[in-house]
């Protein structure tokens, strides 16, 4: 496989690219080069960004190569954008869409910040209530679990009904009233 030094392979791309424009086959068999060659080269400059005609349509143009042209194109005038989309093989309609979509892309990015700023926001109100509501729970349980243990470890005779010298428990079973002899 040959190498081609930086200059060569230059040349060969101006050839190829606007506003020449030539086909890679003609170019191939002008400059003793693989067509396959050629088209890894282009493969190479569309994935760097730059515009490369074709037989492609405009929307098979990568994000990067349209963003390139639509800031290529933004200071321009209605001539020169004619004149720059005739040499790259677009038409003036296609750049305008594709700014249209960079500023609406970039609008709705604001929206985006927003909604999950909203979002965010609301996260921590459910958390915040949440905490809210499991300390509320291990106060209710803590109550719950200090009179369990009360009631365990009171002595049997707790409820007592006095009569003179005895008394009488809840059970009915009777005891020594205190003091009683």
């Amino acid at each position: 496989m040959p190498r081609y030094s930086e200059e060569r392979k230059a040349a060969v791309l101006n050839k190829l690219l606007p506003p020449q424009n030539r086909s890679v086959v003609s170019v191939a068999a002008e400059e003793g080069i693989s067509d396959v060659t050629l088209y890894s080269w282009l493969k190479q400059c569309r994935q760097q960004g730059m515009p490369v005609p074709g037989n492609r349509t405009g929307e098979d143009w990568s994000p990067e190569a349209k963003l390139a042209v639509v800031v290529e194109t933004a200071s321009m005038s209605e001539a020169e954008l004619s004149a720059y989309c005739r040499e790259k093989g677009l038409y003036p309609e296609q750049v305008q869409r594709w700014k249209e979509a960079c500023l609406q892309g970039a609008g709705m990015q604001g929206e985006r910040q927003k909604a999950a700023q909203k979002q965010q926001r609301d996260a921590r109100k459910t958390i915040k209530k949440l905490k809210s509501e499991v300390r509320r729970k291990d106060r209710a349980l803590a109550e719950t679990t200090s009179l369990l243990v009360l009631s365990k470890s009171s002595k049997p005779c707790t409820a007592r009904i006095r009569t003179a010298a005895r008394t009488t428990d809840a059970a009915g079973r009777t005891c020594k009233a205190p003091g009683a002899i």
